[in-house]
């Protein structure tokens, strides 16, 4: 979403452009997804499953000694026997508590980590995604994904096994202690629960939907924060006077999510309230029904008995709700994780090789050997890129000219795999880049762009972030090579100052000085310079010019040039135009043909004296 979007309903008087609602996933592909998602910690959910068993085992026994002592103990005054199941209540109650804490301890650390390993495989997946696919996400929704989507869930991966084993464990033995109480009694108090479960479906199927409509939702809100309230948004929305549009807007936002979470909160609430009064109602019913019996002269079962039974029916009320619960809950997480599935089935079109090439040292040849590039290859339309054929030797510089959408910048994005070629090949020292695995790439090609982009760290962070062991004496030669030591050493905290949110703390000439620091401390031997200078004044200009000549001293480097008069000593040439190579040779050669490039120095000279 981009800015004005979020003002376009109070602008136009028009609705915004609704997204495509999303489809749910198929449960039971998603449940044997989850499943597998355990499987390493399939040990621990086995020492979870036999403190549930004992858990379960251990409480049933207290409705028993609860009967005997109202049968036995209690009538015949049996002081002694009345101590030792009294005593054996309480060690119930003791070993049932230590086996619920034990068990909530290890399923909580399995869930979280299970948690971890989602979080770390979507990361590092969406980390393997082409450029194009941050072109077109918002980052916002990248961010939901990652922060609510995965933390909504966290409940249900922490607790869903424990419970579901716990409860149904619970469950099954009840039913068999009731049975040898009163196999009648049970009967009629498993006849509605068929009912409760048919219920429960609908209510999670219900809230599914829900569920998936409300990510979507905390999404669009997550991309609004992110854009409205970075420093270029609030720059943006005060100086347009929309900072109120904006507080409208994302309102209106967080009001559409109010809505939704309470229609997730209230979706089946009286369907459940039902399935509550019934089995709340039950042990009255059964109370009632054996006072018939005894006003008749013939009870139905013992007062011991009669009252061990609705203990156990008490107790296999509540496994049983939070077993529908349970089930709810499992249904409404569909939506969470289908949505975390969808990103980790996307496939990246940028692929290490299964072996890459060995580049023990790379000396900086580079080829582009009769490549083609298309944003969407097999589509209509113009190649961005067709047929380039470029050698650059080591150690030389190679300069790329040419009209706005000439296909200069996705040229220098090829060098570093930041796309893939559609056709032909790019080639260092003769291997094909491809073949290369990304780190021997990200450590022969190092590239500085027109938006330099710094972190919310400190000077001395944002330059190790090329190089994390360098030294502090590394730290100041690489700044002074840039020629931007002198500024930093001048500010109070050195080389600990903060730079801010995306550097705003410095100019845009001291930020790209503070690149090209970042980058002699790389060391890389081909360099892709992407118009590093075309957004600084003349001034500025000529002192990251110099920064520049000397980080590409000795170096292979490929210059986006916009203003050509910092290109004028390059020894290869090359002019754009629709993706194609028209021109190429040194700067006077080109100045002799008289064509395209003669036009563009004086174009470049007119306004330069303008």
């Amino acid at each position: 979403m981009r800015l004005a979007q979020l003002w376009w309903g109070s602008s136009t008087g028009r609705e915004p452009p609704v997204q495509p609602r999303e489809p749910l996933p198929p449960p039971d592909f998603d449940r044997r997804r989850i499943l597998r998602l355990f499987h390493p910690y399939r040990g621990r959910l086995a020492v979870v499953l036999l403190l549930v068993g004992l858990s379960s085992l251990v409480a049933l026994a207290s409705p028993f000694m609860l009967r005997h002592i109202l049968d036995v103990a209690l009538p015949q005054a049996r002081t002694g026997l009345l101590t030792l199941l009294v005593l054996g209540m309480i060690a119930v109650a003791v070993a049932t508590s230590v086996f619920g804490v034990l068990q909530t301890y290890i399923s909580t650390g399995v869930g979280q980590r299970v948690m971890h390993d989602l979080r770390s495989a979507v990361y590092a997946h969406l980390q393997r995604m082409p450029l194009a696919f941050f072109t077109r996400t918002r980052t916002g929704e990248v961010q939901s994904r990652i922060a609510n989507d995965i933390g909504g869930m966290q409940s249900t991966v922490t607790s869903t096994a424990t419970s579901l084993v716990s409860n149904f464990t619970s469950v099954t033995a009840t039913i068999i202690a009731m049975a040898a109480l009163d196999w009648r009694l049970t009967l009629v108090s498993l006849g509605t629960l068929p009912f409760f479960v048919w219920i429960s479906r609908r209510v999670g199927n219900e809230r599914r939907r829900i569920t998936a409509r409300r990510q979507r939702q905390l999404a669009a809100m997550s991309a609004i924060v992110e854009e409205s309230l970075s420093v270029s948004g609030i720059l943006l929305g005060r100086t347009m006077g929309r900072s109120r549009a904006l507080t409208d807007r994302f309102a209106d936002e967080s009001r559409d999510l109010v809505d939704l979470e309470i229609r997730s909160s209230m979706a089946g609430r009286w369907r459940q309230s039902t399935i509550q009064i019934v089995m709340s109602a039950m042990p009255a019913l059964v109370y009632w029904a054996a006072g018939l019996t005894v006003s008749q002269g013939h009870p139905l079962v013992t007062i011991g008995t009669l009252v061990a039974f609705t203990t156990l029916q008490t107790s296999l009320f509540r496994p049983t709700v939070q077993l529908l619960q349970t089930g709810v809950d499992v249904q409404s997480s569909m939506a969470l994780f289908g949505r975390i599935f969808e990103y980790l089935d996307l496939e990246p079109d940028l692929r290490e090789p299964a072996k890459p090439h060995p580049m023990p040292r790379v000396r900086g040849d580079v080829r582009f050997e009769h490549v083609g590039f298309s944003y969407e290859p097999g589509a209509d339309g113009a190649d961005a890129l067709a047929d380039i054929d470029l050698t650059v030797p080591a150690g030389t510089s190679l300069a790329v000219v040419g009209e706005t959408g000439s296909g200069k910048t996705t040229l220098s994005y090829l060098v570093p795999r930041l796309y893939d070629a559609t056709s032909g090949r790019v080639t260092i020292d003769g291997v094909d880049a491809r073949d290369m695995s990304f780190d021997d790439l990200a450590a022969a090609v190092g590239v500085v762009s027109q938006e330099t982009y710094l972190f919310h760290a400190s000077v001395a962070d944002n330059l190790r972030f090329a190089k994390p062991g360098a030294s502090d004496a590394e730290l100041r030669a690489a700044a002074r090579a840039a020629q931007i030591h002198d500024h930093i050493a001048g500010l109070p905290d050195g080389y600990d100052t903060l730079v801010g949110e995306r550097g705003y703390r410095f100019s845009g000439g001291e930020k790209q000085r503070l690149a090209i620091a970042r980058t002699i401390l790389r060391d890389p031997p081909i360099l892709v310079l992407d118009e590093a200078t075309s957004a600084l004044d003349t001034r500025t200009e000529r002192a990251v010019q110099q920064a520049v000549d000397a980080l590409a001293e000795g170096r292979t480097t490929i210059t986006i040039a916009h203003r050509l008069s910092t290109v004028r000593d390059a020894g290869q040439i090359v002019v754009l135009d629709h993706g194609r190579v028209a021109e190429r040779g040194t700067h006077d050669e080109l100045l002799a043909l008289g064509g395209r490039y003669t036009a563009l120095v004086s174009r470049d000279e007119t306004l330069a004296a303008a």
